[in-house]
């Protein structure tokens, strides 16, 4: 880990197949996130290719809004070893505007049920000004934990 790059890992007891289908599905992700911030997909379509978007209802008691969108860009998508997406936002102009920062799922088929998931958190694209202290990460670093946690109990069940 580096001071820009958050990474936690697991083994879940389930074929890497199944975990990244249920990664490709944006309507799983709240469950799977432990901050309590995303909600649901605002568009049905599993994610598919690299540079797809995909929107998410979010909700954060200090953002401005309280509820907001996010605009995510599929960056990696190698089934079944790599996701990652680029979160975002649309200013109303419909030019989407990106922050920085990544979220990476790699996949590691130890055996025919049994996969090494690594979740990282990538911030190191952030502008320096946008760098205000204590904004990054903006959860606490066992949220990746969590967030596996999550991950495992729902594919595994």
């Amino acid at each position: 880990m580096t001071n820009e790059i958050l990474m936690a890992t697991t083994t879940i007891n389930a074929s890497a197949q199944a975990i990244f289908a249920f990664l490709a599905d944006p309507a799983k992700h709240a469950a799977i996130d432990g901050t309590g911030w995303v909600r649901e997909p605002l568009e049905q379509a599993p994610i598919a290719a690299p540079g797809q978007l995909f929107r998410m209802a979010m909700y954060h008691a200090n953002h401005p809004n309280g509820d907001y969108e996010m605009v995510n860009r599929v960056g990696v998508f190698d089934p079944p070893r790599a996701i990652s997406w680029e979160p975002g936002y649309d200013p109303g102009d419909g030019n989407v505007r990106f922050g920085g920062w990544i979220w990476r799922y790699d996949l590691v088929a130890l055996g025919p049920s049994v996969t090494e998931v690594r979740l990282s958190y990538d911030w190191s694209a952030v502008p320096e000004e946008a760098r205000r202290p204590g904004q990054f990460p903006p959860f606490s670093p066992d949220h990746l934990a969590s967030s596996l946690g999550h991950l495992g109990e729902l594919v595994s069940s």
